[in-house]
């Protein structure tokens, strides 16, 4: 393992040194190498397997404010050379940005750093483990009652090795593993068949729940559906379970996003100091939980990443910044940089939690009365500047507080601004998820359906 990150240190030294060489003033490098393995079954026989290895490079050039990205999939000393000759031949025709460039040497962040255990020490698993899974969910879903077919149930396991380095004197690598389970039931035939789906994935494979306890999930989900119809059209509570009650916050935290801030399209762009939520609730992201998927001790900038407040008691308290995007505002980066091997840094977000309710869902659909019960969706009309919200959705009919019957086919509307004002959060997010958010009851929006 510490092999593979010094081979891909060198690649970012080599880019880096070139792009000198060429005339590049300030540049960076980011080299990522990874491994997968996935295998798929269908009625107990293997449909599909899949084993992936690959490099990828990709080196950012600035001379005098203007910038340029390249990348390349072909580490041989040729390749570094010719892409930093051509990293540099762009950079010197593209347009000035005032607030591009690297972090400053004493910005970034130093080791020692505590371990995360963000790559799972054990041995790489073998293809038959990884099928006796897939046919383990396999067989779990198919014992369910009322389901008719196994689309599909598969397991995989990838792993992932990052080196970063800068002129400025950034060197930083990072390795992470996954393990997944995923399977999607059917049941029904011909125009009546409904499906449904559960997954789990883990950094390390001690921390996955059994197959069969997967698989028999999905299966439950899916004949639950059976016999879905449209819901009737009106303004309704609706409660959205935890599998896509996340989707509403990642709405919100995208509206915080210093690049969305800087250009002026966001919904929250006049917000700051402003309730954004209920009086209670916070949006905490934290880097440094171990085990989790989204964890880092440093953003691709290098500088160190630690807890912070979103929103604190409903709240808005902060933007999500990258250093281009603090500069252009005039504040501090909050170490939110991302980036891949082909586009610039850019904010984005680590482990995101939701101040969680006391309510079961349960305890939520009986005050619902009557509503829509959404547990997933399709589609997406969402305007970034003004908050405006539509989306299709199935789930499951609400009368006298309890489920009556499956839904299909129906589209639910209204405002972020106004609809995140009237969440109420249940108890039941999550711990192994990137955004640990519960479901989450709304009030009063608008249901299209029959």
């Amino acid at each position: 393992m510490t092999s593979s990150l010094d081979r891909l240190q060198s690649f970012t030294q080599t880019l880096l040194r070139n792009a000198g060489d060429h005339g590049a003033t300030e540049a960076d490098a980011v080299a990522i190498e990874g491994q997968s393995i996935s295998l798929e079954v269908r009625d107990g026989q293997l449909e599909h397997a899949e084993r992936a290895e690959g490099i990828e490079i990709g080196l950012r050039v600035i001379i005098g404010g203007r910038q340029a990205m390249v990348s390349a999939a072909d580490t041989s000393v040729r390749t570094l050379e010719e892409m930093a000759a051509r990293a540099v031949a762009m950079a010197r025709e593209a347009p000035v940005d005032d607030y591009v460039g690297l972090a400053d040497p004493d910005q970034l962040a130093q080791p020692p750093f505590t371990d995360l255990e963000l790559c799972d020490i054990g041995p790489e698993p073998e293809p038959s483990a990884l099928q006796d899974l897939a046919l383990r969910l396999d067989a779990a879903a198919r014992s369910v009652k009322g389901v008719t077919q196994v689309q599909s149930a598969g397991a995989s396991f990838g792993r992932r090795r990052m080196w970063i380095s800068g002129t400025n004197g950034l060197e930083q690598g990072l390795n992470r593993s996954s393990h997944s389970l995923s399977a999607v039931a059917i049941t029904g035939e011909g125009l009546g068949m409904e499906r449904d789906w559960a997954s789990e994935s883990r950094i390390w494979a001690d921390d996955l729940p059994p197959a069969e306890e997967v698989g028999v999930l999905a299966g439950q989900r899916t004949v639950a559906r059976a016999g879905a119809r449209r819901p009737p059209t009106g303004a309704f509570p609706i409660l959205y379970d935890e599998r896509v009650a996340g989707g509403l916050i990642s709405h919100l935290l995208a509206a915080t996003n210093g690049a969305a801030i800087a250009r002026g399209a966001s919904w929250l762009r006049n917000a700051m100091g402003e309730a954004v939520l209920p009086a209670g609730l916070s949006v905490t992201e934290d880097p440094l939980i171990p085990r989790m998927p989204l964890s880092r001790h440093f953003d691709v900038e290098g500088l160190r990443t630690g807890p912070r407040q979103i929103v604190a008691d409903g709240v808005l308290r902060t933007w999500t910044l990258d250093l281009a995007t603090a500069r252009k505002l005039g504040l501090q980066s909050t170490a939110s940089a991302v980036r891949g091997t082909s586009s610039p840094p850019q904010p984005g977000f680590s482990n995101i939690a939701l101040t969680q309710g006391d309510a079961t869902p349960e305890a939520l659909i009986a005050q619902m009365g009557r509503g829509l019960l959404v547990t997933s969706m399709l589609g997406a009309s969402v305007n970034a500047t003004t908050g405006d919200y539509s989306r299709g959705a199935s789930g499951f009919w609400v009368e006298n507080g309890r489920i009556a019957w499956p839904v299909n086919e129906c589209t639910i509307a209204g405002n972020l601004r106004e609809m995140l004002m009237r969440i109420t959060p249940a108890n039941d997010a999550r711990r192994w998820t990137g955004q640990r958010v519960p479901s989450l009851l709304v009030e009063g929006m608008t249901v299209a359906g029959a």
